[in-house]
């Protein structure tokens, strides 16, 4: 059932505050996934903040955290020295899929990469959804490369 939209909707930069409501999150994205100790989880989002250019965004419904996702600005040495962008975790809350919030939140994150002074903005999806390409495309991505990955551990189904 879809939560009311009311109050005011803000996108910020993740801090300690938001780290259980954040986790939370995450079981939605992968609900396999073993949360972090608090100790290991505030050094994980210092080391995050520390990357220049980066930012782990979150988006507030009045005092509720609906959605996230990271961009990681990394520098380069092509493209004249401009940094590329890479986002990652992008995950709205499952009562708040559909109305909009997701899609600022991505917006915000490009917008944040473009000020870096990224020449591309990148993202991979292990997801087989249509919906959930069709969400990407709807943002501005498109399907132009090919991805390729290696893992240490078995991905995650979804």
């Amino acid at each position: 059932m879809k939560k009311s939209t009311d109050g005011p909707f803000a996108i910020a930069t993740a801090g300690r505050d938001d780290l259980s409501a954040l986790f939370s999150l995450y079981e939605q994205l992968a609900p396999d996934n073993t949360p972090l100790d608090p100790g290991l989880a505030e050094e994980r989002l210092a080391a995050f903040h520390a990357l220049a250019g980066s930012g782990l965004f979150v988006g507030h419904l009045g005092d509720t955290l609906v959605t996230t996702c990271a961009l990681a600005v990394i520098p380069n040495l092509t493209r004249g020295g401009r940094p590329y962008g890479l986002i990652e975790n992008v995950v709205t809350h499952q009562d708040y899929r559909g109305l909009g919030y997701g899609h600022r939140i991505l917006c915000h994150a490009v917008e944040h990469a473009w000020q870096q002074g990224c020449y591309k903005v990148m993202l991979l999806t292990g997801s087989q959804k249509p919906e959930t390409h069709a969400f990407y495309r709807k943002v501005g991505f498109e399907a132009s490369k090919t991805g390729c990955q290696i893992r240490r551990f078995a991905p995650r189904d979804g």
